[in-house]
């Protein structure tokens, strides 16, 4: 899951356990997404395609780190669109004025092209 808004926005979590209706346990692995293990609202997070198998319910940290890393599991995050999507949005949001200018020469250009 995806965490989207407050402290840890835009990184990776995994559901643990369920508190009630409202709130969910989540774990990084801190060691690989720098998530410590606390209760989050389901409001802040969005549950993504991507599942760690092997974990039981309140699982150990060690074991969470395991499965984590015997699935590939950020790597598989990495190669999603969604996670593309929100790579390439950072990166346009780190862009200078001059690197803005000449993005938009660019898609002048390729319009011009289309066009013909």
């Amino acid at each position: 899951m995806l965490i989207n808004y407050g402290e840890f926005n835009g990184k990776l979590a995994t559901v643990i356990d369920a508190v009630d209706s409202k709130r969910v346990l989540v774990d990084g692995p801190q060691d690989i997404t720098g998530v410590h293990r606390h209760v989050i609202g389901l409001k802040r997070i969005s549950l993504t395609d991507v599942v760690v198998k092997g974990i039981k319910r309140n699982a150990t940290a060690k074991s969470l780190e395991k499965a984590w890393k015997a699935e590939n599991t950020l790597e598989t995050w990495s190669k999603s669109a969604w996670a593309q999507k929100i790579d390439k949005k950072n990166k346009r949001k780190e862009l200078g004025d001059f690197d803005r200018f000449k993005v938009m020469l660019a898609k002048k250009e390729r319009s011009k092209l289309v066009k013909k």
